[in-house]
This record gives C-alpha cells, structure tokens and sequence, in this order.
C-alpha cells in the first residue's frame, strides 16, 4: 500500500508542471538581445549551461512535453553561436570548468566541430589529471569527461567518494555541512538518479540519513535552494521523497513557496522577491532555483507532463501555505 498523500502528490506533479511551463517560457530570454544588454556576461553564461543540463534530462523523462522544445531549440542555437564558446573563456577562474560542461552538454546533431575541439586541447592539458584537484571538483570534472566520453586519468568514484565529506558526516552537526556539495556529490555519483550510485547498502543508508538530516535543517532554515537539490539527492539514494518524512515537508514548503507563475521567487524565504521587483530582478532571483525545481520534480514525480486537477492542486498548496 503506497504511503504517499493524494494530495500531496498532486500538489507536487502541479509545482512541476508550473516551474517547467515557466522555464519554457523564459528560457529564450537567456540568448536575447535584452539578456545580453541587462545580465552579467558570466551569470548568463552560467545559466545556459544550466538549462543545457535541464534539457539533458527532461529530455530522458519527458521527452513529449511541450515546453521542452523551446528549451531544446534555445540550446541548439547557442550551441551553434561561433561567439559563445569565447564567453566561456572571460573570467579565468572557470575557462577549463565551463569548456568542459559546454563539450558534454552539447545537443546530437550540433552542426559546429567547437566541442570536439575543446574537448581534445582538454585531454591534452592538464584539466583531465587528478593534479590538486580538491575532492569535490574532482568528482565534478570526472562526472562530465565520462559524459562527454573523453580519455582521462582522473580517480574511480568510488575513491572520490571516500574522499568527499559524505562517509564522515553522520557525526557531524548539520551546520557543519555544505548541503549543496552533499548533494551535487550524490547527483555526480548517480548521473542524477539514472543509474546506481554504486554505494553499499550500509554506506547509502547512512548517506540517506545524512540527506534527510539536511533536509530538515533546510526546512527549518526555509531554504528552497538547497531543499530541492536534496531531495533529488534523496531519489539518488532509491528514496521516494514523497514518502520520507523530511522530503514530504520539503516538498510542502516548495508548493507553498511558487508563485501563481510557476516560479520560485528566491532563494529562500528571506530572499523572496517583493511584488515590485523589477523583470530582471524577477528572473534573476527565479531562475536557478525554479529550474532546480524542475529538474528535481521531473525525477520525483516519475516524468509526468500533465497538471491534474489544477484546482485541486491549487487547494492543497494553498492549505500549506496556511499551515507555513
């Protein structure tokens, strides 16, 4: 017998159908002349790469939604921009990072060799070597040179797990701990909940116990950011966040927390957007966490594209928030 709630699940297959419709209908805001004129060079950067990630897997589990292609047709065209792969380059802290994110996420059938390229001058430095990599960008560059299928010599996960914070946390206080770092380490591992983190029973219940405790701590700090990358770490680990009890609240904070436009508006609840804030500002704040939440809740709720019983949905987020 499921233990999940009707409504509840209802309420999140409607906060997925929202943050989705919502990034498919800003997404092409990102490679306009208005974006380039009104958004930082390397933020907008950033968030291309992000939404060619989303795409990555929404296009997996749910590839007839509508509002995928427009999300699919924005990355096709900048990816096939002769003067996107120079943005890449403009802030030196990231060349390396973003060259090799851009050559993995690159759609089949991208026209331009620039990936191919990138990905052979990659190989042939030094980004690809464990080098004095600390742990966590390890994982990270291992994570998209096996997705983008080039030759390296960086360690097996297996190692690089061992060395993340992950095997040691259960001791620790969950102020002590990077929540979003605990759960990239996890997405890495799993491909995002396409495959098996590898872990043993033992290791991946105690590491789902670390994911909850944080995921407590999330709530109880109304941080929707890090909630929603936690719970997909939960998923990783073969948990039904709807079903724990730590990912039930969550997600009831999340329902509670979009906007009638599907968006989250911040970061956290303290960061919640006014009513005057300007489109930009608006966008700025929304986007990361709303594609997060969209990204999460694709997994979470099984790939469901529909939005049923609207009205209904509607209700039980609106008893959250009464609750909040």
């Amino acid at each position: 017998m499921s233990t999940r709630s009707a409504g509840l699940d209802e309420a999140v297959t409607s906060l997925s159908a929202g943050a989705r419709r919502w990034i498919g209908l800003h997404a092409a805001y990102l490679d306009s002349p208005a974006a380039q004129a009104e958004l930082p060079v390397i933020p907008r950067v950033k968030a291309l790469l992000q939404l060619a990630m989303l795409r990555r897997f929404w296009e997996k589990r749910a590839p007839e939604d509508p509002s995928l292609a427009e999300v699919t047709g924005v990355v096709e065209h900048v990816w096939q921009r002769p003067d996107f792969p120079r943005l890449l380059t403009l802030d030196a802290r990231y060349v390396r990072q973003f060259e090799l994110i851009y050559a993995a996420l690159a759609p089949a059938g991208t026209a331009t060799g620039t990936p191919r390229a990138l990905l052979d001058r990659l190989a042939a430095g030094s980004h690809l070597e464990p080098g004095r990599k600390p742990p966590f960008l390890h994982l990270e560059a291992r994570y998209y040179a096996d997705l983008a299928g080039v030759p390296h010599r960086l360690a097996p996960y297996e190692e690089l797990y061992e060395a993340s914070p992950l095997p040691r946390a259960a001791t620790l206080p969950v102020a002590d701990l990077d929540g979003c770092q605990v759960a990239h380490t996890l997405l890495y591992l799993s491909d995002f909940g396409l495959r098996d983190p590898g872990l043993p029973e033992e290791e991946r219940a105690r590491a789902l116990r670390v994911v909850e405790r944080l995921t407590d701590h999330c709530v109880a700090l109304a941080d929707w950011d890090v909630a929603a990358k936690l719970l997909l770490a939960q998923y990783c680990l073969g948990a039904d966040p709807l079903r724990t009890a730590s990912g039930a609240a969550a997600l009831r904070m999340l329902c509670a927390a979009q906007a009638p436009d599907g968006a989250i508006p911040g970061r956290t609840a303290a960061e919640r957007l006014p009513a005057d804030a300007t489109p930009v500002e608006y966008f700025r704040k929304s986007y990361k966490v709303t594609l997060v939440v969209a990204l999460m809740t694709l997994f979470v709720t099984g790939g469901r594209t529909d939005d049923p019983a609207p009205t209904a949905a509607m209700a039980m987020a609106t008893a959250i928030r009464e609750t909040q």
